[in-house]
């Protein structure tokens, strides 16, 4: 019977997080807010929680410190418990002097700290997806096929394959064919599931692996496992294909980014939040609950501890401690809030306007990150073909204005 004691959870934190800029900006990626509340790292590790994998490695190296604190601050074991949350951020040393140069690379430069877990298999996850998964399953797949590696794969769209590492799969499951994000017109061939809306299967970027065969793996050439690992195993080794039928999001581009966290508002959301076998764990902040007065919500993520008076809210998520004044219109929009609240004297300061939303300011087709100051009577308006610009304290990227953390939006400003 499999022990998932013998599992090691390891969590790819990500580069630079360009596609998400300036969301990145002044935080590593798995440390961007989702939801109102939680953060993008909560997503694998309350996976690995629920799957019974104690066992937790996360590999940064960019803006890593608010990250760390989240980590430190809220997957906490006590004495008696094997288990371990751990930030492994890239160092230098006699052998490696440099940053990671891939996916590979960073499992690579952190051998020793995995080797020393002392676990059968390594479980690679990415730290910008969304999605509910027991693991157990997806192991014992791996362990009963006898596979040397083994891919979660999912069915995508002609639209989305480019996105992804594409695969062919025979019979049994394994894996005889991979190329990773072809184009659009090298596609032809490679439909695993001709005639339905999603004819092609794509890598997940979760993989299971023996630690034995991972380090014999990562003495070899290349420093990718999608670019490079993969395809060189499929020559050689029985590399398996488990087909995942859930939900499952990459968040790691802005307007996926704002387009899942609007779906998650949604009646229908495709993701479930509210359901007890899969919660998402996060740091516990002790708010006090959220204040509403003469206000308008539908199709809203309502965070703790915010303050909204006479405001129309649609299709939005409203983060922690947000503060949204009287007459505002919130429309399409990801409001982050923010990170502490401003005592009397901070709030009535003339010269800048207090943390939250001003009176009499519309926010359409927008992300406004933590401790952001709106002013009064700002128009944030949703502009079709909004072309990607940069401008002093707000950016567009893919149709979205997004305001980065802390930023200043005078009275009057439209956008």
């Amino acid at each position: 019977m499999l022990d998932m004691d013998d599992v090691l959870g390891v969590i790819l934190g990500g580069g630079r997080g360009s596609r998400l800029y300036p969301l990145t900006l002044k935080r590593a990626k798995p440390a961007v807010p989702l939801a109102g509340r939680y953060r993008l790292i909560d997503i694998p590790i309350s996976n690995c929680i629920h799957s019974d994998i104690d066992k937790i490695a996360i590999l940064t190296q960019f803006q890593s410190a608010s990250l760390n604190r989240h980590i430190n601050r809220t997957y906490q074991r006590d004495v008696f418990s094997g288990g371990w949350v751990e930030i492994l951020a890239a160092q230098q040393g006699f052998e490696e002097t440099g940053w990671y140069q891939g996916t590979a690379d960073a499992v690579r430069q952190q051998w020793l700290e995995i080797k020393s877990a002392r676990t059968k298999y390594a479980l690679i996850l990415a730290g910008d997806h969304l999605y509910h998964m027991d693991y157990r399953p997806f192991v014992a797949y791996h362990v009963d096929t006898n596979a040397d590696i083994t891919l979660a794969v999912q069915p995508v769209s002609a639209e989305d394959a480019p996105q992804y590492g594409i695969l062919k799969r025979n019979e049994d499951g394994q894996i005889v064919d991979f190329v990773e994000k072809p184009a659009v017109d090298e596609l032809e061939g490679w439909e695993s599931l001709p005639g339905t809306d999603k004819p092609y299967l794509g890598s997940m970027g979760i993989y299971v692996i023996s630690i034995e065969l991972l380090h014999e793996l990562l003495h070899g050439p290349g420093n990718d496992f999608g670019k490079h690992i993969i395809p060189q195993a499929l020559e050689e080794r029985p590399v398996m294909g488990y087909v995942f039928e859930g939900y499952w999001a990459d968040v790691g581009t802005m307007r996926r980014f704002y387009e899942v966290n609007l779906e998650l508002a949604t009646k229908d959301s495709p993701l479930n939040l509210f359901d007890p076998r899969h919660l998402v764990f996060t740091r516990a902040r002790f708010l006090p609950p959220s204040e509403v007065f003469d206000t308008r919500l539908d199709e809203v993520l309502l965070a703790d501890g915010c303050h909204i008076d006479h405001a129309n809210i649609s299709q939005a998520v409203i983060g922690l401690r947000s503060r949204i004044c009287p007459n505002v219109t919130i429309h399409s929009s990801v409001i982050m809030g923010a990170d502490y609240y401003e005592d009397e004297v901070e709030a009535a300061d003339e010269c800048c306007p207090p943390i939250g939303i001003g009176e009499n300011s519309t926010i359409e087709c927008a992300i406004i990150d933590k401790n952001v100051r709106i002013g009064r009577n700002v128009h944030i308006r949703y502009v079709a073909n909004r072309p990607d610009s940069d401008a002093e304290n707000w950016v567009a990227r893919e149709g979205i204005v997004i305001v980065p953390k802390s930023a200043t939006i005078p009275d009057d400003t439209v956008i």
